[in-house]
């Protein structure tokens, strides 16, 4: 059984976080660890239809953000990686400082001491200099930035096509693979040939 950590953060794009979960959740192999900022709660209902609940509800473990002592806060606890979709500047600037005041943070800097993979959906826009050279001290540390930038090859009818792509895309980054992705095989008559995995 694989551990992956979900954790979202209080930044716009909690569907990302929400739309992992439920994909997660048709992998067999894999067992969810879900953390939600306080901040992340409040943006639930915000900007979904889902309630705390309903988002808890998807994972397989839920961790309080505020337990230092969880099992995903120590490298004993073995994990294939984690996700923090969407992650704020906030969250960003903890980990970069190894600044682990919070299971978030902790967490991301126990996967990151591990070599385990971090993917980082960061919800920012636009970038200044401070928050390009959090990106580059975190990527140096082994964390993997990823914007959520949609791909316009597959074609997105809607704002679900995007969302659904971009997890997928992030998913991969954690060596899971969904049906969520349209993946590029090439080009024929100047036109772009995708297919789903």
């Amino acid at each position: 059984m694989r551990r992956i950590i979900v954790a979202l953060t209080g930044a716009s794009g909690a569907v990302y976080g929400i739309r992992a979960l439920e994909l997660l959740r048709e992998v067999p192999d894999v067992e969810t660890h879900l953390v939600l900022t306080k901040a992340a709660r409040a943006t639930i209902g915000y900007e979904t239809d889902h309630s705390v609940a309903d988002v808890r509800a998807l994972a397989d473990v839920v961790h309080s953000d505020g337990d230092l002592g969880a099992p995903i806060s120590s490298g004993s606890f073995r994990t294939a990686g984690m996700l923090v979709a969407p992650c704020s500047v906030k969250t960003l600037s903890g980990i970069a400082a190894s600044y682990d005041e919070s299971l978030v943070v902790r967490a991301a800097d126990v996967v990151l001491k591990e070599r385990r993979r971090l993917v980082l959906l960061l919800r920012e826009t636009p970038l200044h200099a401070g928050h390009l050279r959090l990106m580059s001290e975190v990527t140096a540390s082994g964390a993997i930035v990823m914007p959520p930038v949609p791909a316009f090859y597959a074609h997105p009818h809607s704002v679900a096509d995007i969302v659904e792509h971009t997890t997928g895309r992030a998913l991969d980054l954690l060596d899971v693979d969904t049906d969520a992705v349209a993946r590029w095989t090439g080009e024929r008559d100047g036109r772009a040939v995708v297919q789903r995995s």
